[in-house]
């Protein structure tokens, strides 16, 4: 609807520049569906029309508050694909390079050991867990076809899910010794 994308724009136009107790709402309202890196909420602030002195105060609260975390939120992102859609960790990484996560946080991650609740501990600890998982659900309970070309696809569908061939070839392998 091209009519009201304008008139929401001369809308937002005539309205003066959210200060800090309506930027902060704004920013809750974000946060109330999942959480955000820093990125995400100063784009979505920004669209909201906050001035940038309002918007580095809102920012610092916020994380001062511990609602923005791009440390938790790294943890949490990549938890989340190893209990609901397992990918490989350059996906990952480049899934959370794409939401603003700084580069350092991400090496940091890298290097630390990941630490599971004991609720947790059937999730994948390792790429081959996570690559065997992300074939298991792909294949949904069928076995691996013999034909060798069926097979090379299944390794470049783990490919394209973020894992290295090697780990893909692992997983494949794995599956037909069963």
């Amino acid at each position: 609807m091209p009519g009201r994308r304008r008139r929401l724009a001369r809308d937002a136009a005539d309205r003066p520049a959210p200060d800090l107790a309506a930027a902060m709402e704004v920013a809750a309202r974000y946060l109330g569906a999942r959480p955000r890196t820093r990125r995400e909420l100063e784009l979505r602030l920004r669209r909201a029309g906050v001035d940038d002195e309002v918007l580095d105060t809102a920012l610092g609260r916020l994380a001062q508050l511990g609602y923005v975390d791009d440390e938790a939120f790294a943890r949490w992102w990549s938890e989340q694909r190893d209990r609901h859609a397992p990918r490989g960790r350059r996906l990952v990484e480049a899934e959370l390079r794409q939401r603003g996560v700084p580069r350092e946080v991400i090496e940091q991650m890298r290097d630390e050991p990941i630490e599971r609740a004991p609720e947790d501990q059937a999730l994948p600890e390792t790429e081959e867990d996570r690559a065997g998982i992300a074939l298991d659900r792909h294949l949904r309970g069928r076995g691996v076809p013999d034909d060798p070309k069926a097979i090379q696809r299944l390794g470049m569908f783990l490919m394209r899910r973020g894992f290295a061939p090697e780990v893909a070839r692992h997983a494949i392998r794995e599956r037909l010794g069963r």
